[in-house]
């Protein structure tokens, strides 16, 4: 009966998010605790359900009375376990921040609950076609999510995802639709089997429906030149929502280009489409390097890391077309920790926001002084971005890199060593935007008076930046212009948090989530051969 945990990972979140609108008729702040006990029961069933693979191995369910390849099935191997632990964990943890920090309201707590039982669905279907009505259910619930605020700014960044994510939904169905014309099935399984008994690798019918299904899920991870969504919708969303959205919901779309890619077209598909392969590896590369530039050049933190994210993912997307085993164990790390570095970066920034009024690299100045715990945090998870041992950043990009040598060496062409240089100057440009953040916290304003706290009239002290009671921020700040005070050291807002423990006046929860966020990157850093261990049966499998 253990197979039962599959659909309830699912249903438990998406009934309950019928349950605030449904109770809001007679209750106002009912939405939250219920979002609570939702999400702590999906941490609970992504636990169970990863203990069963680590003791059984894979494990599947059938819904309804179909069987497969007829019905649709939900599947658990060590990959999407994984991803379901990643979601329920950021989840839960978002939905503690988003407590002080807003948005609030039934509404946004239904939004919230649909949004994860669509990304456990995506994680642990096994259909291809219902794996497209999951990534739909998430794309729907994100627009909303990201305007939850109700600014202008944030409307716009909205309808300029939804305009560009029903673009590549739409490609995808179109890829998925040649899929099913070639094979007459839409189990992921039996299509595998089934390209290899009807069609073949070479079929132009296959191609093209591999070729739709990568350009449309690129669209929804946002790689160069399909990124332009990402920026915006990352520094528009409220604080909570960004934290979410950069964490889970590229992180899932790269995850479906991952299981497409490798359980239903497989590396020998791969290998016998080079034009495929290049193509994916140049986008990929220059995705890498255009990311990692524009993120240089960004002074607003949630802009800066929204555009290494697509650097990031690039390195991803790079590790899937290398069709390697070391590179794809790298993909795979690297999925992992750059969806928790990632929401431990945007949830340090929101923190940082919401005590001190800081959204841009000129704002820090003396951080560390006023909130070490916060700015610290943020200082070590920025270093787990650019890659420095021990983090889990390290990690994902040191598999990448030797798997990309190692495709370069057995003669895939020169393919192999572009992308482990470019994934080399990527790390520079990534150490140049963090290296000037960590020394805004910690350098900036040395030497000048002691002009800072709570009675301080500098730039920050009195106004909160901009950081409305919903988590979202004041568009009123011209984006390109910086504080004539740029030295001044940070002061705390009017009505920051005093918690009794630490000097940082920041809400304790958020600060104590993102303490362990930044610890959890570092051990997973050492948990080298316990994560290639884990992986190691999916990787079995996808290349024997």
């Amino acid at each position: 009966m253990t197979d039962v945990l599959l659909p309830l990972a699912i249903a438990v979140p998406i009934v309950a998010a019928t349950l605030p609108i449904a109770l809001g008729l007679w209750f106002d702040d009912v939405g939250w605790p219920i979002a609570a006990v939702a999400t702590t029961a999906v941490v609970g069933i992504a636990a169970a359900i990863a203990t069963e693979v680590a003791v059984g191995g894979r494990f599947d369910h059938a819904v309804g009375t179909y069987q497969p390849p007829i019905g649709i099935e939900l599947v658990a191997d060590e990959l999407s376990a994984a991803v379901l632990a990643l979601i329920a964990v950021v989840s839960l943890a978002t939905l503690a921040f988003s407590r002080v920090a807003g948005p609030r309201g039934n509404p946004f707590y239904s939004a919230y609950l649909l949004l994860v039982g669509g990304l456990s669905g995506m994680a642990l279907t096994g259909d291809l076609f219902n794996m497209f009505v999951f990534l739909e259910i998430v794309g729907i619930t994100t627009y909303a999510l990201i305007a939850a605020d109700r600014s202008g700014a944030s409307a716009y960044a909205s309808l300029k995802y939804l305009v560009v994510g029903t673009v590549g939904a739409s490609l995808y169905l179109v890829g998925v639709g040649y899929a099913f014309l070639a094979t007459g099935t839409l189990n992921m399984v039996d299509m595998r089997e089934q390209i290899l008994a009807q069609a073949g690798y070479g079929d132009p019918l296959i191609q093209a429906s591999y070729a739709l299904i990568v350009a449309g899920l690129a669209l929804k991870i946002a790689l160069f030149p399909v990124h332009t969504w990402q920026p915006d919708a990352y520094q528009r969303a409220p604080d909570a929502v960004t934290a979410v959205v950069a964490a889970l919901v590229s992180t899932t779309s790269a995850y479906a280009l991952i299981r497409v890619t490798y359980t239903v077209f497989t590396v020998d598909f791969l290998a016998a489409n080079d034009a495929i392969t290049t193509a994916m590896l140049v986008v990929s590369g220059t995705s890498i390097l255009a990311g990692s530039a524009l993120a240089a050049m960004q002074s607003d933190l949630k802009r800066m890391f929204a555009y290494s994210s697509v650097a990031q993912f690039g390195m991803i997307g790079a590790a899937v077309a290398l069709a390697n085993e070391t590179a794809l164990l790298g993909g795979i790390v690297h999925l992992i920790g750059h969806g928790l570095l990632k929401f431990g970066l945007f949830l340090g920034v929101g923190t940082l926001a919401l005590g001190y009024g800081v959204r841009r690299i000129e704002d820090a100045a003396s951080a560390a002084r006023e909130a070490p715990f916060t700015a610290g945090a943020i200082a070590l998870l920025g270093l787990g971005l650019v890659g420095i041992p021990p983090s889990v950043g390290f990690l994902g990009k040191w598999y990448i890199g030797l798997g990309a040598v190692e495709s370069g060496m057995a003669g895939a062409g020169p393919a192999g060593i572009g992308i482990a240089v470019v994934i080399f100057v990527s790390t520079l440009f990534t150490l140049s935007y963090v290296a000037r953040l960590i020394e805004r916290f910690y350098f900036a304003g040395v030497g000048l008076p002691d002009g800072h706290g709570d009675d301080a009239t500098g730039g920050r002290g009195d106004d909160p930046a901009g950081v409305a009671a919903d988590g979202g921020h004041d568009d009123a700040a011209p984006e390109g212009d910086a504080p004539d005070d740029s030295d001044a050291p940070v002061a705390p807002v009017e009505g920051a948090p005093r918690p009794s423990l630490v000097p940082d006046r920041v809400p304790p929860a958020s600060l104590a989530v993102l303490l362990v966020t930044a610890l959890v990157t570092v051990a997973l850093g050492f948990a080298g051969f316990a994560l290639a261990e884990w992986f190691g049966p999916f990787l079995t499998e996808v290349f024997a």
